[in-house]
């Protein structure tokens, strides 16, 4: 939609001429701030005859909204981060194919009052000014519809408005905000502010983009957490709140006018019990007092982080935990405790890293939607939590992010500068839209990507040379899989190649069911030649292995049709003698996953179940509350709140409680339940949320039998499988006993 459709007469506003690279920082040689506040005056006679008040608004980058000094939302972090309209040199040399604004509604009735009433907006700060991927300087607009008994008002934000200074001054997103309440103060916000010595707003620049509206949830409070003080020294006062999150502080300051408060954030503590700096990130919460008891938190920035100091009068209240409102929708218990902190830590750093409707790397240092992360995690994302439509709404950031002309798909969505490679990252414009499909039956964002899949194809084929992807767009990384325990040593076209396999053959199963048949030949044939090369650059022909069928090798040929039976012989044979992964974030999955499907589910959850110092439970045993980046001892080491090595989560549920649909099935319409026995695990109880309803499995296993009881909602078609036996399973609870 158009501007004028969303927002009729309004005009988007500003505070004035911004000079060009200081927007995040400090207000500039002429005094403009950064972290406007716009107030707009407007009167309602009659209150009684108010039927319904609707605001439209936005502020760039992130904004808070008041009416007569109340909140208008509990909602967080708003607009949605996209790719808001085109920014000079980003990304380089390309022009991405959409551009988008989604535009926050509320009902806004309760907080009118009669005769005069203040909207007040606070923004400035969030991914649309941030200084190193910014598009523009800090703008808002506003529309409020009030339809009353007599006909409709219209409110419109425009020069009318005031437009001053705010206590946020400084700022960098990924880093650090500073509030100073010696001259500003928070009664800005207030109804009975006198505005009247602020300047008038001035015109903004409009957005060139699409104006849209959106369901997709944002960010919100999840849970306060209490701290715990650890002990207090010369450098202050250190907190722990017991979890690795997403969020910050709220914090009483009780500081002398003038004084400064300090909040240093950490992901992991030294053994004195301070923050440990190598985990800090350089991340930092300062509030200037003005000599007044407050309750403060950050407004346009989250932290992320299990420990923190304070410096100065301050103490801590509680710590907030925010994220993107999902409800989570599963839960998985058993007798390994390994097996179930691989759930709850994957859920934490999942959740951790939802912000602004983008699945993000890391919740501090990046905070970027990568595309090879978010692919690899989706399934188990969709698997344990109510995330269809965020899902929806990223799957379009992916569709945005492809050039026009060449076809590459950007390495993150909504793209910002960073690194990847031309397969496990740029796939995800294939694999997001098709586990989209699979576990909501929706094939309407796989119609619509179609045309970009096929043409990022041909940007593979462009990429190639002797049918192996080779390269990626000039002067960019390469890379195949990632963060392995010690180098990567399988060579990026063997990766990339797999990928590229893999989402052709799900490119042709998606055109048989969107009635695209005439592109199925050619991709057969690119398969063909792919497997090929692949065979002759990487095969070895006298021991049937892949690259010696370390770190995955194996795996990955035999999930791409290639090798011998040899190949996946040696596979098991391999991991049965490692006892651990050596493998980077694709090829932990793939292993995984492989072993799973080829009847081989012991050896897997032995993997998962790895007691090694390099594995999941080496996490554990290390205090870990989230998934690292990297595997412990690995040779490096850096954030330690990554949900890529957590895909894995999704096969708790798929084999280990067996709750899976059928071979060519898509939407949970039809499923069955088969649980894989393992030695090792004798106890397990799963419930996942299907679109008819709860499913759960628990199961006990003695010496000699497994006693099954198992929940199926109404209209949902259900098989039990154990060995031989299929029994079709009813509505309600069903209890099965099956010797062993």
């Amino acid at each position: 939609m158009k501007l004028h459709e969303i927002f009729g007469s309004a005009k988007w506003v500003c505070a004035g001429m911004y000079a060009e690279n200081t927007a995040n920082r400090t207000p500039d040689e002429n005094g403009v701030p950064h972290f406007p506040v716009l107030r707009g005056h407007f009167s309602v006679c009659d209150i009684h005859t108010v039927k319904k008040a609707t605001l439209r608004v936005i502020g760039l980058g992130f904004f808070h909204c008041y009416i007569n000094g109340n909140e208008i939302t509990e909602d967080q972090f708003l607009p949605l981060s996209t790719d808001f309209e085109v920014r000079k040199n980003r990304p380089t040399e390309e022009t991405v194919t959409g551009h988008r604004i989604y535009v926050p509604e509320y009902d806004v009735t309760p907080l009118l009052c009669e005769n005069d009433n203040v909207i007040a907006l606070h923004f400035g700060g969030g991914w649309y000014t941030f200084e190193d991927e910014k598009y523009g300087n800090p703008k808002a607009i506003y529309r409020l519809t009030v339809e009353t008994e007599a006909g409709t008002l219209e409110y419109y934000s425009g020069t009318q408005d005031k437009i001053g200074e705010s206590y946020v001054k400084t700022y960098y997103f990924t880093q650090f905000e500073n509030q100073d309440y010696t001259k500003e103060n928070e009664t800005i916000l207030k109804k009975e502010f006198d505005d009247s010595s602020w300047k008038h707003a001035e015109l903004a620049d409009a957005l060139d983009t699409s104006y849209e509206f959106c369901d997709c949830p944002a960010d919100r409070v999840a849970r306060e957490l209490p701290v715990t003080l650890l002990k207090e020294d010369e450098n202050g006062r250190h907190y722990d709140c017991g979890v690795n999150m997403s969020g910050y502080p709220v914090l009483r300051v009780t500081a002398k006018a003038g004084e400064t408060v300090e909040v240093l954030f950490a992901e992991e503590r030294k053994e004195d019990g301070t923050p440990d700096l190598n985990y800090h990130y350089n991340q930092k919460f300062t509030i200037v007092s003005d000599g007044t008891c407050r309750i403060v938190k950050p407004l346009f920035t989250w932290f992320a982080f299990r420990y923190f100091t304070i410096k100065g009068a301050a103490e801590p209240l509680c710590v907030q935990n925010v994220h993107t409102n999902h409800a989570v929708t599963s839960s998985f218990t058993s007798d390994n405790e390994t097996l179930n902190w691989i759930f709850k830590a994957y859920l934490n750093t999942q959740l951790s890293n939802m912000h602004s409707g983008i699945p993000s790397d890391c919740p501090h240092i990046e905070r970027r939607g990568y595309t090879g992360d978010g692919q690899l995690a989706c399934h188990a994302a969709m698997t344990t939590l109510d995330a269809k439509n965020f899902y929806d709404k990223w799957i379009k950031d992916i569709g945005d992010c492809q050039d026009i002309y060449s076809g590459h798909v950007q390495y993150t969505a909504p793209y910002t500068r960073c690194g990847g490679g031309p397969g496990g990252w740029g796939c995800a414009i294939v694999e997001v839209p098709y586990m989209y499909y699979k576990h909501y039956g929706d094939m309407e964002p796989m119609k619509r990507l179609y045309s970009q899949m096929l043409r990022y194809f041909d940007y593979l084929e462009a990429h190639s040379r002797n049918h192996l992807v080779e390269s990626d767009k000039a002067g960019e990384w390469c890379l195949g899989d990632w963060c392995a325990p010690i180098q990567v040593i399988l060579p990026a076209a063997f990766v990339n190649n797999y990928f590229y396999i893999k989402s052709m053959q799900r490119v042709i199963e998606i055109g048989r069911l969107i009635g695209r048949e005439m592109e199925i030949p050619m991709l057969e044939q690119r398969i063909a030649e792919r497997r090929a090369a692949v065979t002759a650059a990487y095969f070895n022909t006298w021991d049937g292995n892949f690259i010696g069928g370390m770190q995955g090798a194996n795996a990955i040929a035999v999930d791409m049709g290639v090798g011998d039976a040899r190949t996946y012989q040696n596979l098991v044979a391999y991991y049965r003698n490692l006892g651990r992964y050596d493998t980077g974030i694709f090829g932990t999955d793939i292993v995984t996953r492989v072993l799973f499907e080829h009847g081989d589910g012991q050896l897997a959850a032995d993997l998962m179940m790895s007691t090694d110092p390099i594995s999941f439970d080496g996490m554990r045993v290390r205090g870990a509350t989230t998934i690292w980046e990297n595997w412990p001892l690995a040779t490096w080491d850096r954030s330690h709140n990554h949900p890529m090595f957590g895909a894995i989560t999704a096969y708790l549920f798929d084999y280990l409680a067996g709750i899976r649909e059928e071979n060519g099935k898509a939407g949970y319409n039809e499923i069955i339940i088969a649980p894989v026995m393992v030695n090792g695990l004798n106890q397990v109880s799963a419930k996942r949320t299907v679109p008819m309803g709860e499913v759960t499995v628990s199961y006990e296993k003695t010496t000699e039998a497994v006693d099954f009881v198992i929940t199926i909602p109404e209209n949902l078609c259900a098989e039990f499988r154990y060995g031989e036996k299929t029994v079709k399973l009813a509505a309600g609870e069903n209890r099965l006993h099956e010797v062993l």
